[in-house]
């Protein structure tokens, strides 16, 4: 491709991200560059914006933000790109500004002051305003000294009693947000992709994650690790921010189900070195079934012990004879790393032993032993026999 082709490609990808966008929208980004007359924001997979220095700046015309730093702005052009301004959205200077935000439906930015009952109070230019503990976010606020200090857009929802009574809100902001980036969030959830989110809320059975745009998915707790999972608390908590894997979208009902130990090393890869079989393992009786005990071998990995290969004589209360917590040896019988399927036995354990023991004896007496040994060499030998014809 030509320099001339680039550089078209470049324009009309650019032109095609500001259509995704409407003259008076506010909208959040990170400062990436200042030059000397223009600064450049990054607004996510849409590109860059370009926005005034001079509304960088503060009353003594020093620059108040750096490199990394998140701005609220709008958007005041999408022709040939996307142009940003603060106006609006940058502290009212007076009750009249304030005013005019509330009958133009403009942001205001003020800052959280502190906590006060059922919300926080906050101050924009030197105003009080109050915004109610439901409006300082989308996803329900477990702390809420989190917002405490914090600098926000708000819309101005409520203007009384001449700028006596103020009241603000962050969520209608961010609803906004996400309605404008649902669509296209949305063409990025597909099984495979790979996307980082936040922990809306965290339940029994899993975690619903914020992938953006107000689109949810659920992180059921069995694909959240490799290992077993008591309960999701364990792993996440509301806010954290995860990277996550798509494992299925339902396009009927629009369900999206994710998973986290996807992008972990799955463990079962080395399951044959790590157990080979004949390997004597210490392991703790972790649950029973009609058909045998699960033994936990390690973290990750466990096993499924037979009635037959358990030792424990036949009709015996086998809970009361291997209660959960037991540490007991086994001998891995086989691993299908296919399956996920490794199977053990106590009762090879013993067999071994007897074995081990006919072997040293052998070797002291310089060979077979004889046949008036006695009872225990002529027991060894039928173990012996009868594991080799199995």
């Amino acid at each position: 491709m030509s320099e001339q082709e680039e550089d078209f490609a470049a324009m009309f990808e650019a032109s095609v991200a500001a259509r995704q966008f409407k003259r008076g929208q506010p909208i959040d980004g990170t400062i990436v560059g200042i030059g000397p007359k223009v600064a450049f924001v990054d607004i996510g997979g849409k590109g860059e914006a370009e926005i005034d220095v001079a509304e960088l700046k503060d009353a003594d015309g020093d620059i108040e933000v750096s490199v990394g730093d998140r701005i609220t702005a709008m958007v005041v052009s999408t022709s040939g790109g996307i142009t940003l301004s603060r106006k609006g959205v940058r502290n009212a200077a007076s009750q009249k500004e304030i005013e005019d935000a509330f009958l133009n439906g403009l942001a205001v930015e003020g800052k959280v002051a502190q906590e006060v009952k059922g919300g926080y109070e906050v101050r924009v230019a030197r105003e009080r305003a109050f915004c109610p503990l439901s409006q300082i976010d989308i996803a329900r606020t477990v702390n809420p000294a989190v917002h405490v200090g914090q600098v926000y857009a708000f819309r101005v929802i409520e203007y009384k009693n001449g700028g006596k009574d103020i009241v603000v809100s962050r969520r209608k902001l961010l609803e906004e947000q996400q309605r404008a980036n649902e669509a296209e969030v949305r063409k990025s959830i597909v099984p495979g992709a790979v996307i980082t989110g936040r922990v809306a809320s965290v339940l029994d059975f899993g975690a619903f994650v914020e992938l953006g745009g107000g689109i949810q998915g659920l992180l059921h707790v069995s694909e959240m690790s490799w290992t077993r999972v008591s309960t999701p608390a364990e792993l996440v908590a509301p806010g954290d921010q995860i990277t996550v894997s798509v494992l299925r979208v339902d396009e009927a009902t629009g369900k999206i189900s994710l998973g986290l130990k996807q992008l972990q090393d799955d463990p079962w890869t080395t399951a044959a070195a790590t157990f080979p079989v004949g390997q004597v393992r210490t392991g703790k009786v972790v649950r029973h079934a009609d058909f045998g005990v699960f033994i936990e071998l390690a973290p990750g990995f466990t096993a499924l012990m037979p009635l037959a290969e358990t030792s424990v004589d036949r009709g015996a209360d086998l809970r009361k004879a291997l209660p959960v917590g037991t540490d007991i040896e086994v001998v891995v019988l086989d691993v299908d790393q296919a399956a996920r399927r490794i199977r053990v036995s106590r009762k090879a354990v013993a067999e071994q032993r007897e074995q081990a023991e006919v072997r040293d004896y052998t070797s002291r007496k310089g060979g077979d032993a004889p046949v008036s040994i006695g009872s225990l060499a002529d027991k060894l030998r039928g173990a012996l026999g009868s594991r080799a014809e199995e």
